[in-house]
């Protein structure tokens, strides 16, 4: 099926992260995202309005795994038959906050990737809006990385950045209709670039950064606004040095063609200064 994980309408459910000192990780995160800490088996689990995070004990610091949501059960069993029959090696386990009805697979960079469905469970409020949004991998083969998310897990194009040598840098694609829910830069490795909060509003914008501030945390990058996707950011980092970013005003995309965009620093950032990865 074309399209597959765009018209299951998926979205950025949690993410885990491993780390070889989850309690202090997970103090920082309680504190910066503003969200309640509860330990688990392994690790700990942070959630409150709309974002979760899974902080898990290992030997080195990475990304554990990201999780996204179907609409239905009707859309994850189709999701599920069409990657088997394209041949992926769909597995099922108890580590993702899905319901029993999920599996994962390992992408082309061994990147592991659940899909689900949502609990229908209430998240604890929080004084501060931003609802995860989207994960942004590194890879040695972006061309291999978009052609796997695009073609074997039917992910949309909506962007490209392109060198001056006409070689793809950078892919955003969605697997709904907000203009990225993953993307990926061409870098010499392969992982966890930045993950997102979507807070909606420049007033958000400027309400998360007062909140850093309070807590002592300062901004690495930002606020400015990127080209693709139009979106606001604001950019911290945490205590094992993965990025953490907070949009707002993230393009909506109906129907339009995929943009190409120059590799240069204002396609990064509109405003100012960028974070070129290659």
């Amino acid at each position: 099926m074309k399209d597959a994980a765009f018209n299951s309408n998926a979205y950025l459910h949690h993410i885990a992260l491993n780390t070889t000192r989850p309690l202090e990780l997970a103090k920082f995160y309680e504190k910066a995202l503003s969200i309640e800490r509860k330990p688990i088996k392994g690790g700990w689990v942070l959630s409150g309005s709309r974002r979760k995070i899974l902080i898990l004990t290992n030997k080195k610091n990475c990304l554990g795994f990201a999780s996204f949501a179907c609409q239905d059960s009707h859309s994850l069993k189709a999701l599920k038959r069409d990657f088997m029959e394209k041949g992926l090696k769909t597995l099922q386990d108890d580590k993702s906050l899905f319901d029993h009805d999920n599996f994962h697979i390992l992408d082309c960079d061994g990147n592991k990737i659940y899909f689900g469905l949502a609990k229908n469970k209430k998240d604890q409020n929080s004084n501060l809006y931003g609802p995860l949004q989207h994960i942004t991998f590194t890879s040695v083969n972006l061309d291999n990385f978009v052609d796997f998310y695009v073609n074997k897990l039917g992910f949309k194009i909506s962007d490209k950045v392109i060198n001056k040598k006409g070689k793809l840098t950078t892919c955003f694609m969605r697997s709904n209709q907000e203009h990225h829910t993953v993307a990926c830069f061409l870098s010499n490795k392969a992982g966890l670039d930045h993950y997102s909060f979507e807070a909606g509003t420049w007033e958000w914008i400027k309400n998360w950064c007062d909140h850093f501030s309070k807590q002592n945390i300062q901004l690495i990058w930002g606020p400015g606004r990127h080209g693709p996707g139009n979106n606001l950011f604001a950019f911290i980092e945490d205590l094992d040095g993965n990025k953490i970013e907070i949009s707002a005003e993230l393009e909506i995309v109906h129907d339009r063609q995929t943009k190409k965009w120059p590799h240069e620093p204002k396609t990064l950032n509109l405003w100012g200064n960028a974070i070129m990865r290659s």
